[in-house]
């Protein structure tokens, strides 16, 4: 693709870089066939090829971000199936995160779209608050019916009291906990424990320190570790995302000294970022350390393969396998968890077109609930198709987006634990 950015422009680092991607484009068209919303929509401002001509337009104007602009951007999933179909290696990933800090530095969003984005920044990287607005979502369920209407707000906050567990989990905080291996010690990990997932499913942090403990290797959870900025970075709140950046690459970089073999996350979202550290702060004093923690970074199902053995007779139950996109398409991981699962003796089936998204990607769910729930149906459909026992995913969100349509989601590692010795996960308590 043709570019015509001044020098003036590309003086600007971060101009170069979008400039780079976008003449990295051939039109080819191929990235619409695989990406969910222009499936669901058929809108082509609505495909990757559509918002890469919207992205070039606005940067190269140098103009403010425009109605439409923020239409189609919104809409966008940053699932990046695209980047795992394009031909032209497209990094895609950086060029929309870029487009969003350019419409959060320069679009003014109506009064209560703003005052949602910050209550949503203010509450879910924080797990404590994040129960407390569990619990009063919960409370709020029964009077749903009173938020009517098809303005987008009353849409969000639906989809927000849908989203809220039936039950509420135990509370979790485990910042500044090691745990000890069992037997001799044969590795040292750090582990992110997220943030909404201590509050939504607290056991799936329990099972990973757990098996992890059970094979040898002790967990570290460092005290300053928190939030890995992937909520804040995808609504383009560049300088915010730093800040959780910095913070973790601090908080893992101090416990180098003792040795540490991997950073593991059990949450793939998180792990998408957590390995763009060393882009993210490339042009920051911290830049060095963050190149060595993304390079440290391991989903769990990456480290597993090297060191898990089951313990217990296969199961005989059917799992039908979603990929996270942010697994399948930001880390380029898709067989270490169908790999595991099988070593586990379960039977893995895979549904039709396992490569579109199921909706959730991080709070897309609540911000634009019509497509999701589009998203959600189709993939359930197609799991379903499957007549499995029960779905494994290793997403956080992808499990809550998922639940509640007949068929127990659990989380892959809470699986991996309970063959290879631990408690039987309460999702399957009844098969």
């Amino acid at each position: 693709m043709q570019t015509n950015f001044s020098d003036t422009q590309l003086a600007d680092p971060e101009i170069q870089v979008a400039n780079n991607i976008l003449r990295s484009c051939v039109h080819c068209g191929m990235c619409t066939a695989t990406c969910p919303t222009f499936v669901t929509l058929g809108d082509e401002l609505d495909s990757p090829r559509g918002r890469i001509y919207l992205i070039k337009d606005m940067l190269e104007s140098g103009r403010p971000a425009g109605e439409e602009e923020v239409l189609h951007l919104d809409r966008c999933l940053s699932c990046l199936s695209c980047m795992t179909t394009c031909p032209s290696g497209v990094d895609y990933m950086h060029l929309v995160d870029h487009a969003r800090v350019h419409v959060e530095a320069t679009y003014r969003r109506p009064l209560w779209d703003q005052m949602f984005r910050n209550l949503l920044v203010n509450i879910l990287p924080y797990p404590r608050r994040m129960r407390a607005a569990l619990a009063l979502a919960k409370l709020g369920q029964p009077f749903s019916f009173l938020l009517r209407g098809e303005h987008m707000l009353m849409k969000r906050l639906r989809a927000m009291l849908a989203l809220a567990p039936a039950r509420m989990a135990p509370a979790q905080a485990l910042g500044g906990t090691v745990h000890k291996a069992i037997g001799t010690r044969k590795g040292r990990v750090a582990l992110l424990a997220g943030c909404a997932q201590q509050a939504l499913s607290p056991s799936i942090n329990d099972a990973t320190i757990a098996l992890l403990n059970r094979l040898g290797i002790e967990v570290v959870i460092p005290a300053a570790a928190g939030c890995c900025g992937a909520l804040v970075h995808h609504m383009g709140r560049h300088e915010a995302a730093l800040e959780a950046a910095r913070r973790n690459v601090a908080a893992w970089d101090a416990e180098l000294a003792q040795g540490l073999d991997a950073i593991l996350v059990n949450t793939s979202g998180c792990g998408t970022v957590l390995k763009d550290y060393g882009f993210l702060l490339r042009n920051d004093p911290m830049g060095a350390a963050a190149a060595k923690i993304s390079a440290l970074s391991k989903d769990i199902t990456e480290y597993l393969l090297e060191v898990y053995a089951p313990s217990r007779p296969a199961p005989n139950l059917t799992v039908a396998y979603h990929a996270a996109c942010s697994l399948q398409h930001g880390q380029k991981i898709t067989a270490a968890p169908k790999t595991l699962l099988r070593k586990a003796g379960f039977t893995v089936v895979e549904p039709k077109d396992p490569h579109l998204c199921c909706g959730s990607a991080g709070t897309y769910n609540i911000m634009q609930p019509d497509i999701a729930t589009a998203l959600r149906r189709r993939k359930l459909d197609t799991l379903k198709a499957k007549s499995p026992d029960l779905i494994a995913a290793g997403n956080i969100g992808c499990l809550t987006q998922l639940a509640g349509d007949g068929v127990p989601t659990v989380h892959t590692v809470e699986l991996l634990d309970w063959m290879a010795g631990g408690s039987k996960p309460e999702a399957v308590l009844f098969l």
